[in-house]
């Protein structure tokens, strides 16, 4: 197994995973999963948030920092399992292998499994939400969006052995190491710098860019007759879903840090001016 080649020490449940037993329980039961968990999803936010409406909001500051931080640990391990194969592939393999060949899931024990817990994990992120509702915060469209697309379309990948997939996990392990223990110190009240927040919100359109190209990438290979280990279907459904992404995270980010700072800055401006024309009246005076 490649596993022996990419990692110093395999645990035993890592070992033990064997990707044909889960693929025919995901084949069987993703349909469903995905049916509940999303349709849940939306009746207990929209539901919650008018429950919460005439409510006092609730702090729950404890308890956010337990599961970011459990979210920020999940995520570093799943950077730590997955990302060492990713590096082996591409300097061995070549770029081509890394995006058409699913060998992260049928040859790597230890990156199979950790592939099958990215797609577990889409179910329990959905309580990120949960802690918007009751804690009264604005719940915009992108975050929703988000959740329930990603769920989505990560188990009904999973079930085809989407090749290209490595490259989406591998990145989104990364940015939620950072985007969850950046929550978690802010669960905590440490006072973290707004360039830190900017810089994950910039991770996360790069991700976008980065997911559309390898999308298109794939295609291409396909056009031209090559094999590629992706179905059209999927590479539809995943270049709308980044292209969405990108939108309305580039609108997040301006709305978030530019338009904002020109506010700001319209504001400063104009009290200054408010300033000069009252020291102005006082001389007239």
């Amino acid at each position: 197994m490649a596993s022996v080649l990419n990692y110093s020490y395999i645990f035993n449940f890592e070992q033990d995973f064997e990707h044909t037993e889960i693929k025919t329980w995901m084949e069987e039961h993703w349909r469903a999963v995905c049916m509940y968990a999303s349709g849940l999803y939306m009746l207990v936010i929209f539901g919650g948030q008018a429950y919460m409406q005439n409510r006092p909001k609730l702090e729950l500051r404890g308890l956010l920092t337990v599961w970011n931080t459990a979210l920020a640990l999940f995520s570093i391990m799943g950077t730590a399992r997955t990302l060492p194969e990713f590096i082996h592939t591409y300097s061995t393999q070549g770029f081509y292998h890394t995006l058409c060949i699913p060998s992260f899931i049928e040859r790597d024990r230890v990156s199979g499994f950790w592939t099958w817990m990215f797609v577990l994990s889409k179910v329990p992120e959905l309580g990120d939400t949960i802690f918007i509702v009751l804690r009264k915060q604005q719940l915009i469209f992108l975050h929703w969006y988000h959740h329930v697309t990603v769920l989505l379309y990560a188990w009904y990948s999973y079930t085809e052995y989407t090749a290209p997939a490595r490259w989406f996990i591998v990145m989104n392990y990364c940015v939620h190491s950072l985007m969850y223990t950046y929550y978690a110190f802010k669960a905590l009240r440490f006072s973290v710098p707004k360039c830190v927040a900017m810089c994950i919100t910039s991770l996360q359109l790069l991700q976008m860019v980065v997911g559309c190209t390898v999308n298109f990438i794939a295609y291409q290979y396909k056009q031209n007759g090559t094999e590629c280990g992706v179905s059209d279907n999927n590479l539809k459904l995943s270049l709308i879903m980044y292209t969405s992404y990108f939108v309305l995270f580039a609108r997040f980010f301006y709305n978030a840090y530019v338009y904002r700072r020109q506010t700001k800055g319209t504001k400063i401006s104009s009290n200054s001016m408010d300033s000069q024309n009252n020291l102005r009246l006082k001389k007239d005076k």
